[in-house]
Formats: C-alpha cells, structure tokens, sequence
C-alpha cells in the first residue's frame, strides 16, 4: 500500500462518509448527496489533517502512527470544524463518533497489519 497511497485515502474518505451516512439513518433523516456532503465534510477535512500531521503517505496502513492521528483529526477535528460552522453538538454524539471512527480508522489498519 506504501506505494498506492491513494488506495487507504480512499477507504478512509469511504469509511468516514458510511459513518455520516449511518449517523443521518439512525435519526430518520433523508440522505441525500447534498445533506451527506453536509454532515460529512467536517470529518473528512480532520481525517485529511490527520493524514497530512501523520505523513500517512510513508505508512498509510500502519494502525498507530497513521490510523490513531487520522482518527483523532477526524473525530475531534471534525467535531470541531461542525460546531465552529453552526452544526450541533451533544456530549453522546461526541463519544459515538469517537467511539466509531477509532473502530472505522484503526480497525482497517489492524486488520491489514494481520
């Protein structure tokens, strides 16, 4: 994978919009591109500084030193740019995405190690 970088960007950008879509699902909201694109894009853009703060290009697949900051960029990151940007923000959603994103980010990462 070192030299096919793209390839877990790609599985990092997929598992992290499943994750915005399955949040909007779970509450009954209609998904549509444009809402998805909304609730997503705050995620994404931490899962993309945790790649660029990691240089997760030289080991994208490596779960501690690329999977553990995508995911903290991503989670945190992303909790941060949707409150600064008018979303909401509720202390449960905080520790499920948290919770969900280290499975998402990290758990492809151990599997791949294996």
């Amino acid at each position: 994978m070192r030299r096919r970088p793209w390839i877990p960007a790609l599985i990092d950008v997929v598992l992290i919009v499943a994750f915005a879509a399955i949040g909007m699902s779970s509450h009954e909201e209609s998904i549509s591109a444009l809402t998805l694109a909304t609730v997503a894009w705050p995620f994404l853009a931490g899962g993309a500084i945790g790649w660029l703060v990691s240089l997760a290009w030289r080991n994208p697949a490596a779960p501690l030193r690329t999977g553990v900051p995508v995911w903290i960029l991503a989670a945190g990151g992303g909790m941060i740019l949707r409150v600064a940007t008018g979303g909401g923000f509720a202390v449960p959603f905080l520790v499920v995405a948290l919770i969900v994103l280290a499975v998402l980010l990290i758990g492809w990462r151990a599997l791949a190690a294996l």
